[in-house]
């Protein structure tokens, strides 16, 4: 039996690149986030990851599936590793990536999509205990590689396809960072122009609105948006910078070894783009590579940089090696200077770093935010002096350079944050109540 109109629950679903977070909002009552089992313990955070495995029953192969936190832990403890999928939201734009081959399958990226979605759903369920068949879902401004309408219309539609596989039966969808906004509005108790900076993992996006208690009392109307701007850049686009320029050097990617009395580089470039992603470092454990490194060893220059990059792709050390980007990202968050500190099997690697050299890094990526942001003010035509606030959500937000970007623009004391990792979350189920209130 389906709930009555006025029981259907406002839920909001932030289905990120990297995390997905879900929320419920009721009109007498806090937002409830959906917390989610680990062996730690209770998580708000879902990695927005699957993980396939293969195992033989009764002379049969059967394939499992896990999402989430259950997937990152079945991954670890797997002596012989299945496959692993993250950042598939990445890929919604891209017309020749219709799926992947998963043990001898073909998987439609909205088949794979859909999985973790369903396991969101059926946890919000047991959670609230309530069918869940509806749901208000983020989108970004700027869906990565989307460079035409008809890409982000595309996109879309594949997105909306997953959810309809994951048993929902009606979604809408929402800006991000409008959602971001409607979170920040629930705290004003006066009206006010503001610019929303939303930092995932894969976009950054940015919403020009009004907001208030005097809005929502007259009733919101689309020039309350004043515009909205996106680029498909953000978190993972700083971590890959933080592989190339600081990892990738101690495991030979600037090394060199003699061959018929040249000096040539020890080791093709493709394999270190492969440490940028880390669920990319277990497509290179095949013979293929590992005769390319073993051969590279014995001429290179620097044969023991070499050993430890065969160790890391090896002992499939990705993910622990990006825990250790991410660690160090966030020390550099609030210190001038921090050591990069990788040590896991028989690696161990300890780097020093400062702030200065990974802002340096990322100079190209913090540009393409700037422009961004000048770029939405134009063709908008607000002046800076017009915005009264400035809201910053997202793990990236934390990153002091960009930080810097709105503080030149806006002043510090214009600069709001806070609940960065589920303000887009709170927003969206705030923004399904409002959508279901006009429904009900």
């Amino acid at each position: 039996m389906q709930p009555a109109p006025d029981q259907v629950p406002a839920i909001g679903i932030d289905f990120g690149t990297t995390n997905s977070t879900v929320a419920r909002a009721s009109a007498n009552g806090p937002v409830e986030l959906v917390a989610f089992p680990t062996k730690a313990g209770e998580t708000v955070s879902f990695r927005s990851v699957l993980y396939l495995q293969q195992s033989k029953h009764a002379g049969r192969k059967q394939t499992h599936t896990w999402t989430g936190p259950s997937a990152i832990e079945h991954y670890l403890a797997a002596e012989n590793k299945g496959r692993l999928i993250q950042s598939l939201k990445s890929y919604l734009s891209d017309r020749t990536l219709t799926g992947t081959s998963v043990f001898g399958r073909h998987c439609t990226l909205e088949d794979l999509i859909s999985r973790m979605l369903a396991d969101l759903r059926r946890q919000a369920e047991r959670q609230f205990q309530t069918p869940v068949a509806y749901a208000m879902v983020g989108r970004p401004v700027r869906f990565v590689g989307a460079e035409t309408e008809e890409d982000q219309v595309f996109a879309l539609s594949r997105l909306r396809q997953a959810f309809t596989e994951a048993g929902f039966e009606r979604v809408d969808f929402e800006m991000e960072p409008v959602a971001a906004a409607y979170a920040y509005e629930s705290t004003l108790d006066h009206d006010e122009l503001i610019l929303i900076g939303d930092f995932g993992g894969g976009t950054s996006d940015f919403s020009l609105l009004h907001v208030g208690p005097g809005v929502r009392q007259r009733g919101r109307k689309p020039q309350d948006l004043l515009g909205n701007s996106g680029v498909g850049l953000a978190g993972d686009a700083f971590d890959a910078r933080i592989v190339r320029k600081l990892v990738s050097p101690a495991l030979g990617s600037e090394s060199f070894a003699r061959s018929l009395n040249k000096v040539l580089p020890a080791v093709p470039a493709w394999i270190y783009a492969n440490l940028e992603r880390w669920h990319y470092l277990s497509f290179l454990r095949t013979s293929n590579v590992v005769e390319i490194l073993k051969s590279a060893r014995l001429r290179a220059l620097e044969p023991e940089k070499i050993e430890a990059l065969i160790t890391l792709i090896d002992e499939d050390l990705g993910y622990h090696l990006h825990q250790a980007v991410q660690r160090v990202k966030f020390e550099l968050s609030h210190a001038e200077q921090a050591e990069f500190h990788f040590r896991d099997g028989s690696m161990d690697l300890r780097i020093a770093v400062t702030r200065a050299a990974f802002e340096g890094w990322i100079a190209d990526e913090l540009r393409a935010i700037e422009q961004c942001i000048d770029s939405l003010l134009e063709n908008s035509g607000i002046s800076r002096r017009q915005v009264d606030r400035v809201f910053l959500t997202g793990g990236t937000s934390l990153v002091p350079a960009v930080r810097c970007i709105f503080k030149e623009r806006f002043g510090e004391q214009r600069i709001r944050t806070g609940n960065e990792f589920i303000s887009v979350a709170r927003g969206l189920a705030l923004r399904a109540e409002e959508a279901l209130g006009g429904s009900r």
